[in-house]
């Protein structure tokens, strides 16, 4: 069935004509998708859908997102973002432009409050929508998520009762009371550069930013695609924190706030 897809000239360009008329019948586009801007299901046989080209210096990858969010463009990155932050938009082996595949897991960020010693902190949970695999690999070796967040320093959660340890160099992007990114360390002790990116700035809860301008630290946990859900209120959300940590499938840090 056709899909309701917008291919910019800038993105046709890219993955050539055969390409984007495959994805404008059907062929090789998602039905359901996570948008790439606000991180909500889409559906690209129902509503206008954009098809938004990440490029680096090597590698490219194709997303998609609510016509309503972002117009079908390409956007340049650093092919650090792509390895690292981008991990948030694929899980499988990166590809060229011509030999793109459109089955990504996009990585999703649910902001709430979490109580620990009778205080309030601030907290980002991550949880992608597939697997992730290592970053130049097939992904045969299964979901890599938590193994590579335990590289880059987080820590394994087993009980919700203790603030996890800071990780340094990482840091929380806060503006005009809006989330724009997770920043890690860049290259080489270079600047920092995002592991997450918001296309389109994520509104928080006057309670969130309060406890964050507070403590100046936000605490983000992550856990493998389908651990966490989507949780509509926050005692649930604690609920399945506190399941995924006791079958040891939560990671976390505390990082410092950028921004308020």
């Amino acid at each position: 069935m056709p899909r309701m897809l917008d291919v910019s000239e800038d993105v046709r360009a890219e993955i050539g004509d055969a390409e984007a008329d495959r994805l404008l019948v059907g062929d090789n586009a998602p039905g359901s998708y996570d948008c790439t801007s606000c991180r909500t299901p889409g559906d690209s046989e129902q509503e206008r859908t954009s098809t938004v080209l990440f490029v680096g210096e090597e590698t490219a990858v194709l997303a998609f997102a609510h016509a309503t969010c972002i117009p079908s463009q390409v956007v340049q990155v650093a092919e650090e973002q792509l390895q690292g932050a981008v991990r948030s938009i694929t899980g499988s082996e990166q590809e060229t432009p011509d030999r793109l595949t459109p089955e990504q897991a996009v990585l999703g960020i649910t902001s709430g409050l979490v109580l620990i010693d009778d205080e309030l902190h601030p907290a980002l949970v991550v949880e992608p929508t597939g697997a992730i695999a290592r970053p130049g690999t097939d992904g045969s070796g299964g979901d890599e998520f938590l193994q590579l967040l335990l590289e880059q320093g987080f820590s394994p959660v087993h009980r919700m009762d203790q603030v996890p340890e800071v990780l340094h160099g990482w840091s929380v992007l806060l503006a005009m009371g809006q989330l724009h990114a997770v920043l890690q360390p860049g290259t080489g002790g270079g600047a920092q550069v995002a592991w997450w990116q918001a296309h389109a700035p994520l509104q928080v809860t006057e309670g969130w930013r309060t406890a964050a301008n507070k403590s100046q630290t936000v605490l983000v946990y992550a856990a493998p695609a389908g651990s966490i859900g989507q949780q509509p209120r926050e005692d649930l959300l604690r609920d399945a924190l506190e399941k995924a940590a006791a079958g040891g499938l939560l990671v976390a840090a505390a990082m410092p706030l950028a921004g308020t």
